[in-house]
């Protein structure tokens, strides 16, 4: 028809809205820069403004964060080089760098994570869903032990007999006979990184980054009751309100219902 009638193609397609002032843009990208907690950076801003019906782009949405000095926690990646140290441990690597799984608790990864807590440090195990990058595990305590990881693999909420996979670096919290005997009652299959390579658990790590940069290093604990009520919050809010890339700009919980 446009063809025919020699109007371009554009004009069919054309649909016209309401302009919208550049301070309400402003506010709105502020709102949501604010209801992260200064967690979101452009591209999720950008998503979540699509979401709202307003197509913005990340040009456009940084410009607006530099005139508001809206500046998100997140800093440039940094590289880290492999260790030299080496654990005999005859585990291999199963999980093999396959992070995008296709069914829930096919493979899940952990590790642990150390917060100041007044003149202390404290302990954060974190059990993650690598088909949904859900949190499903929590534990935390005084002491770096496999009393603690174990703590967090009971917390999960779904059924262990289902889970196929457990991958984890080499520490000897992971590595030992107590974690052995948990996952041989579930009939879990462990898998260990290669040792000194952060990039074998490349999805716990991003996570741990995360969890301190949009979490820990905003808040302050002064007992280990505060801080595990606050880290609870912050899953809660990870697993049902946090976008993620990886998730093609969805929440796990949505992932995990549409699955």
């Amino acid at each position: 028809m446009c063809r025919w009638l020699n109007l371009p193609r554009a004009s069919y397609y054309y649909k016209a809205i309401e302009p919208v002032s550049e301070t309400e843009l402003e506010e709105m990208v502020k709102r949501i820069f604010l209801e992260s907690k200064s967690r979101y950076g452009a591209r999720k801003i950008k998503k979540c403004l699509e979401t709202e019906g307003f197509l913005l782009s990340r040009r456009r949405i940084h410009r607006i964060m530099k005139r508001l000095n809206l500046v998100s926690v997140y800093q440039q990646t940094s590289f880290k080089s492999h260790s030299k140290g080496k654990n005999e441990a005859l585990i291999p690597n199963l999980l093999a760098r396959q992070f995008n799984q296709e069914r829930p608790l096919e493979a899940i990864v952990t590790d642990l994570t150390y917060v100041r807590v007044g003149k202390r440090w404290a302990y954060v195990c974190l059990i993650i869903d690598l088909y949904n990058r859900e949190i499903i595990g929590l534990s935390v305590g005084w002491q770096k032990t496999a009393e603690l990881v174990k703590q967090a693999i009971q917390s999960i909420p779904y059924a262990l007999t289902k889970v196929n996979l457990f991958h984890s670096d080499r520490g000897k919290e992971f590595d030992n006979q107590l974690i052995d005997e948990v996952l041989g009652a579930f009939g879990i299959t462990r898998s260990l990184s290669q040792a000194g390579c952060p990039y074998d658990n490349a999805v716990a790590e991003s996570t741990y980054r995360s969890f301190k940069l949009e979490f820990i290093n905003q808040e302050s604990f002064h007992s280990l009751e505060e801080l595990t009520l606050k880290t609870k919050d912050y899953v809660h809010w990870w697993n049902h309100h946090r976008i993620h890339g990886s998730l093609n700009y969805q929440t796990p919980m949505a992932r995990r219902v549409i699955a």
